[in-house]
């Protein structure tokens, strides 16, 4: 059944709204027309874009004169806000890196660790409720006297608001202890202050089982464990069972927060008199920010797109527990999951942390989940095979030899013998019904061709002749199943996820559930590569998405018709990774934009870049919609994942498994070498090699120059550097030193050959 959304308002008429939406979206030949993004008014309404079946947002983006724009996406929507818990509002978890013991910081900042009082939410630790003023008003209750929350500095996990309330301004913040001993607790530390106003008074309710015991600057319970230690700005009311603390302007008062009751004396150290907060609060700031400074470094002319790759790869430390990648942490996602936590690790490798993504991968690799054995054994060579290249590391290969022979022997024995596929497997994680499954086949197809190519690199050529004889075999084999399964009657051609008949075109995809599943699982056939770059195939299943309603702002469209919480006329934004990459490869720069800025606007929160499985279109309220089981660390990875291939793209154009093309700079937002500004990539790693590259824009001068540090470890069969410049402006020539280099109208420089650092010089022309 196809669901009519709500009619926009003053056009009473739907077919009025179609025209209205044909005229602003197409010309009488069916061709894109510009929309103008000077008002709101100009574009499509929610409901329009949700009844359309092309992104019209989208498409109304990669119109403007320099392309997609986060200022172009940032006010279609308000912003994500509400979660289907008691504390309602996004929690932001907070601990050391890879700590076990986390705490869940209300992002309204009304308490730390509340009752979440739904299945679907793991409980942590006791509550520990903020209130304000001489009433018993939550901080943070009225939203519209509410800033933040924001991060320090932008984005290290010091957590920052601001709250307005009975004629004073008091501030929050809130950090996780970094100390390896207070970590294993799940300390956290938060400081009020009176910012404006005069005779402010903050409360403090401890939601724990009572009675407690005052022992010195310590909320005890009856075992004499620490529940809440507090300065000496605060008061006990034994009556109340609260601390409160009355603060002049400029005054703070700050406590301890243990997630886990602690012993008053830690093993190994001695009890102070007092903690000393600036000096926590220095060493979260020292130890995360150390941590971003060992990873690949990365800095371009739009400071929320910095904020935003930094806060995601400490949320996703966050999110770590000792070596598991989990998909989330503190709800019914704080599991692993094949592909989705695959994609974190492999983020990590991206962005240059192989130690952490090292450890990472044997849990990955045992992990099992009954009836998505080829699904799970494709990703897991995948995984494998990617580390391979960015690392080279044979002893790694070796060591996980028992691990992987598993799997490679699943998918080369575990195939039916007659059809040469792999037997009927569940169609997703959430659908059980048995199928023969395009997208288990491909991942199996994938894992096995990319492995094979790998044993080769190694050394092991007899084992690697043989996996890729049988992963050519497999191919025809699957393709032979397409030939049977594609539906050719509809434009354009329907390629079955169940093959063999068993699925039939959805139009538009999220007109049902297993339509909208197919939209999930599509994008991972894609990024399979299973049917050759640039195929007739790809073209259809990519059409597919992008013409029959799967795609919003870039991302993928879901409703799961269930009425569950942000389910329903929703984006799960975290699968449109293949999406993405398959567009890059492709070389179609501006949708991938579209993309990368649709998923900064709206699929994470905002200043606090928090990302969740589905994510509501549709506003709970003026403030804010509804976001499912946040945070989650594919969410976050496909952000990571995009921003790098945006800037350093390693492909295998010839299709064997071995990667040997590199692209620099290739599809950048072109606001990004407006005059004067610079994208700087140091440390970047890559199927070659280690990777830098330095641009600077003189457009006033009519030149850019790049700066290159090529890989040292080998040679890319082709290199290639492009300039996407804002305005109308083209590159025209290029030189190395003395050397002429040829420029195409993308402004594509041949760089291939060129050995340790050079510099690019290329001269810029058109429109001033």
């Amino acid at each position: 059944m196809i669901v009519v959304p709500q009619r926009r308002t003053g056009c009473h008429n739907p077919l009025a709204n179609w025209l209205c939406l044909a005229f602003l979206c197409f010309s009488f030949t069916g061709t894109v027309q510009p929309l103008s993004a000077a008002s709101t008014n100009s574009l499509p309404t929610l409901d329009e874009a949700l009844w359309s079946k092309k992104d019209a947002w989208g498409l109304a983006a990669m119109r403007q004169p320099n392309g997609p724009s986060y200022e172009f996406f940032r006010d279609l929507l308000p912003p994500l806000r509400y979660v289907n818990a008691m504390f309602h509002h996004y929690p932001i978890v907070l601990s050391a890196p890879g700590s076990l013991k986390k705490a869940r910081l209300v992002s309204n900042g009304s308490a730390v660790n509340p009752r979440a009082g739904l299945k679907t939410w793991r409980e942590s630790g006791f509550p520990v409720m903020f209130m304000v003023g001489n009433g018993t008003n939550a901080f943070g209750e009225d939203l519209r006297k509410l800033q933040g929350p924001h991060y320090e500095k932008g984005y290290l996990p010091i957590v920052l608001l601001s709250y307005e309330s009975e004629g004073n301004t008091y501030g929050e913040e809130t950090f996780a202890s970094v100390d390896s001993g207070a970590a294993e607790y799940g300390v956290v530390f938060t400081r009020f202050k009176l910012n404006a106003g005069k005779n402010g008074k903050v409360s403090v309710r401890v939601d724990a089982k009572g009675p407690f015991v005052i022992v010195g600057d310590s909320v005890c319970n009856t075992e004499g464990e620490i529940l809440v230690r507090f300065d000496k700005k605060w008061n006990w009311n034994a009556a109340k069972q609260m601390l409160a603390s009355s603060l002049e302007k400029g005054e703070s008062a700050a406590l301890m927060i243990a997630s886990k009751p602690m012993p008053v004396n830690l093993p190994g150290k001695k009890r102070s008199g007092s903690f000393d907060y600036e000096k926590e609060r220095k060493r979260c700031e020292t130890v995360w920010q150390d941590l971003l400074d060992r990873g690949m470094q990365l800095e371009v002319p739009e400071p929320i797109v910095n904020n935003a790759w930094r806060s995601l790869q400490i949320g996703n430390f966050i999110m770590v527990e000792g070596d598991k990648p989990n998909y989330s942490w503190g709800n019914a996602y704080e599991r692993l999951y094949q592909a989705e936590c695959g994609d974190m690790a492999r983020a990590f490798l991206l962005w240059g942390y192989t130690d952490e993504a090292r450890r990472m991968i044997p849990p990955l690799l045992d992990y099992t989940r009954d009836k998505l054995q080829f699904h799970n054994a494709g990703f897991k060579l995948q995984t494998l095979s990617h580390y391979y290249w960015l690392t080279r590391d044979v002893n790694f290969i070796n060591a996980m030899r028992g691990r992987w022979v598993k799997e490679v022997k699943r998918i080369a024995e575990g195939r039916e013998q007659e059809s040469g596929l792999a037997p009927r497997e569940n169609y997703c994680g959430d659908i059980s019904t048995p199928v023969y499954s395009l997208h288990s086949n491909a991942a199996g197809w994938r894992g096995l061709r990319d492995f094979s190519a790998v044993l080769d690199e190694v050394g092991e050529h007899g084992e690697a002749n043989r996996l890729a004889g049988m992963s050519r075999d497999y191919r025809q084999k699957i393709f032979a199943a397409v030939d049977k399964s594609e539906r050719k009657d509809v434009q354009p051609h329907f390629l079955p996820i169940a093959m063999f008949g068993e699925e039939k075109p959805y139009d538009p995809l999220t007109s049902s559930m297993l339509g909208s599943y197919w939209n999930l699982i599509a994008p991972y056939v894609l990024g399979s590569g299973l049917f050759g770059p640039g195929s007739e195939r790809e073209k259809s299943m990519l059409d597919y998405l992008q013409d029959k309603g799967g795609i919003l702002m870039g991302m993928i469209r879901f409703d799961q018709h269930s009425g569950l919480f942000a389910n329903s006329e929703a984006v799960d934004d975290l699968y449109g990774l293949r999406y993405v990459t398959t567009l890059l490869r492709l070389d179609q720069p501006d949708r991938a934009l579209v993309s990368f800025y649709g998923k900064l606007a709206h699929g994470m929160t905002r200043d606090t870049f928090i990302g969740a499985e589905g994510t509501g279109l549709r506003a709970t309220d003026e403030f804010g919609r509804p976001m499912y089981l946040p945070p989650n660390s594919a969410a976050n990875a496909h952000f990571l994942w995009t921003l790098r291939y945006l800037l350093i793209q390693d492909w295998d154009m010839d299709d064997n498994g071995t990667p040997d093309t590199l692209r620099l700079l290739f599809a950048t937002p072109r606001q990004w070498l407006r005059d004067g500004q610079t994208i700087r990539i140091e440390h970047a790693p890559t199927a070659f090699g280690e990777v830098s590259v330095v641009a600077h824009s003189h457009l006033k001068l009519g030149e850019v120059t790049v700066d290159v540090t090529a890989p040292k470890r080998q040679m890319p069969k082709q290199t290639l550097l492009r300039i996407r410049l804002p305005d109308g402006r083209k590159v025209i020539s290029a030189r190395v030193g003395s050397q002429k280099l040829s420029a195409d109208d993308q402004g594509t420089v041949d760089i291939s050959g060129f050995k340790g650092k050079f510099t690019v010089h290329l001269q810029a022309g058109g429109p001033l």
